[in-house]
């Protein structure tokens, strides 16, 4: 009989597996009576370490020099989700700098005196609606970053990341987003997106970040986002994204980003947030399963539910009387016909506020468990996973993960998480909630909503 090769990737795995094993070893050979120490989240350390970080990098840091909008992105969300703020000086230290950063023709650079590109972009406007103030929000020039992001446009349909640069599923939600928060979107931007992004999906329901590619999970995020944003996700096969992304969540409770590869800390939202989006599209996975989408409500007929299968039981919305925001036969936004479908400016806003009416499709407790022992350092920040460092991307996309998980079961936005679905002491570990299409904490994105709508 022929042994099975053992690769490299198998033998990474076998590492992790070790390391992910021991420490839960331990945890659950504590006393029930000493856990709440264990699974504490270092909200003083974690400040610390962010905000030390907001005020001055280290040398080793200077190859990060075109993505110091990002530096301030992943820095500023990840103290807005702990609720914390980081005082008048810093705040305008900040806006100045990222005020700095935006081109006379649009868009923002890596830094000042950099070419515009899309991802920083996203990044600087993310950073400066966390930041809040008029001040931040005002010095965003909408009219010039309308041109810019028009001059990233692609005859595919699909936009580039720069001038002259790749075009990508990335890039068609940093567009998108940017676009959608500022009240600037509208059809010419969003024509032929949908359309692109639809040729990115792969034979594995995952979406890749351009056609041909693998499927990973921060293009299916910026793909399912987008197609929200734009009001196209009934065009993606959504049961095939469901069945690739319920796949990803690994022994360890965290998420790989793609078949057969390591857990990572930063796909807690990457992958995370795809499956909190999908619990808002009940009746469009409804109809694609070919379901009733009176199954939604509390008149569902008693012998249709006793004849569904495990995954259409599972699929089942939980909660009565849900409106489907986003009608089943539109394939595009801008339709004379859509006259009942929300504005295209405004379905950020409609979709958060709509009731999840889907249960998780995932383990939100293992994910958090994960999160808080596997990915937490114990002196501020988080990690990819053990064995590896800290740094600020994960600090972000770990803490963003850890919020979705924790709102994963409530009802509506707004509404703080029952103690039961949050893992570890309650007033110790929860978070502040994430607007799941823009990563933004909600509040902020709340406010941002209203000042740009006002001009």
């Amino acid at each position: 009989m022929e042994s099975r090769k053992v690769t490299k990737t198998l033998e990474d795995q076998w590492v992790v597996e070790r390391r992910v094993r021991e420490i839960y070893d331990y945890f659950y050979s504590i006393s029930p009576n000493s856990l709440s120490d264990l699974i504490e989240l270092e909200r003083d350390k974690h400040f610390d370490y962010l905000s030390q970080g907001l005020r001055k990098l280290g040398p080793s840091f200077s190859v990060l020099d075109a993505s110091r909008p990002w530096l301030c992105y992943w820095i500023l969300h990840s103290i807005a989700l702990l609720g914390e703020s980081i005082g008048a000086k810093l705040e305008n230290d900040a806006t100045d700098f990222l005020t700095r950063c935006q081109d006379k023709d649009g868009g923002y650079g890596g830094g000042p005196g950099q070419m515009p590109h899309l991802a920083t972009t996203y990044a600087a406007v993310n950073s400066l609606i966390t930041l809040g103030k008029p001040e931040a929000l005002s010095s965003i020039n909408r009219e010039k970053l309308y041109t810019f992001l028009l001059r990233m446009k692609d005859a595919s349909g699909g936009f580039r990341m720069h001038d002259g640069g790749e075009v990508d599923v990335r890039a068609c939600y940093t567009a998108i987003s940017v676009a959608n928060i500022l009240n600037i979107v509208d059809d010419e931007l969003i024509h032929g997106v949908g359309n692109y992004i639809l040729s990115c999906q792969t034979y594995e329901g995952g979406i890749a970040g351009e056609p041909g590619s693998e499927a990973h999970g921060g293009y299916t995020f910026c793909g399912l986002a987008a197609m929200i944003l734009i009001n196209e996700v009934n065009r993606l096969d959504l049961l095939g994204l469901i069945d690739w992304v319920v796949f990803r969540q690994g022994v360890e409770g965290g998420f790989q980003g793609r078949t057969n590869k390591l857990v990572d800390g930063c796909y807690s939202f990457w992958q995370g947030a795809v499956v909190f989006l999908i619990q808002r599209l009940n009746l469009v996975v409804h109809e694609q399963l070919g379901l009733s989408n009176d199954l939604s409500t509390e008149s569902a007929d008693d012998s249709s539910e006793s004849e569904l299968s495990d995954e259409e039981e599972h699929l089942e919305g939980t909660s009565s009387h849900v409106q489907e925001t986003f009608p089943l036969g539109q394939e595009g936004a801008g339709q004379d016909n859509a006259s009942d479908s929300p504005k295209i400016a405004d379905t950020g806003h409609e979709f958060i506020n709509r009731p999840i009416a889907m249960r998780p499709l995932f383990d939100s407790m293992y994910l958090q468990q994960y999160v808080l022992l596997c990915s937490q350092i114990e002196v501020g920040g988080f990690r990819d996973k053990p064995g590896k460092g800290r740094d600020y991307y994960h600090t972000c996309y770990c803490l963003s993960g850890l919020s979705i998980a924790q709102y994963s079961w409530t009802d509506e936005a707004d509404s703080p998480p029952l103690p039961r679905d949050v893992f570890g002491p309650y007033s110790k570990c929860l978070l502040e909630q994430v607007h799941p299409l823009f990563n933004v904490e909600l509040d902020r994105y709340y406010e941002a909503r209203k000042y740009f709508s006002g001009l």
